[in-house]
């Protein structure tokens, strides 16, 4: 009964009876805290996640270890990515970190492909996840190519604001740093002039958006 209420008020495109009944006797409820890697890069991934709760980060890794932040992951959505491996059973080209203390629905990979003949509804869902991601993906290429780093950093504490609900932020110049694969010093100077334009407030280890 757990499981039936998780779905009905987190995924309610998940529509027909037979498909909830077989999500019901294959899934199973799990919990991560925050901060906690959920997918690693390498990995095979053995379970696709339906977030009920929390939220995620997604990022990719280059060839010397520096990470570049791709999108977030909410309630009532999955990672396209961890789908592409799971359809694939190939190793994981990205990683996953909890960005809030996240609840999620664990659903086998082996049932993927059979779903998606089976049942119009998750096949829905897959698309619709894979069109969403696919335009954030589009998205961070466009800062990438086109953007200098004062938008980057604008769009980015604009997301996470908007992903916590809330303007303060508590994150370090480190941490931005970290996710849009640039320098802390760099970072510190762009913060200084958004400051100095009235459009965030900086304390100790957070940001107020003040736009």
């Amino acid at each position: 009964m757990i499981l039936r209420k998780v779905l009905s008020e987190n995924f309610p495109m998940l529509s027909e009876p037979e498909l909830i009944e077989e999500i019901m006797k294959v899934g199973y409820i799990h919990e991560v805290e925050e901060g906690e890697i959920l997918i690693d890069i390498g990995e095979i991934i053995k379970s696709m996640p339906l977030l009920v709760e929390g939220s995620l980060k997604i990022l990719r890794e280059d060839e010397d270890g520096n990470e570049l932040f791709l999108y977030y992951v909410n309630a009532g959505n999955t990672c396209a990515a961890s789908l592409t491996t799971g359809f694939g059973n190939q190793h994981s080209t990205i990683r996953a970190i909890v960005e809030e203390k996240a609840t999620f629905l664990a659903i086998p990979v082996e049932y993927l492909d059979n779903w998606m003949v089976k049942y119009p509804s998750w096949r829905k869902f897959i698309l619709n996840t894979y069109n969403a991601k696919f335009e954030e993906v589009l998205k961070v290429v466009d800062m990438l190519a086109f953007r200098n780093m004062e938008e980057r950093i604008t769009n980015y504490l604009t997301e996470k604001s908007d992903l916590h609900h809330s303007k303060i932020l508590k994150l370090s110049h480190h941490d931005i740093a970290n996710d849009l694969n640039t320098s802390r010093e760099v970072v510190s100077r762009i913060l200084k002039q958004m400051e100095k334009s009235n459009r965030i407030k900086i304390g100790r280890g957070q940001l107020e958006m003040l736009g």
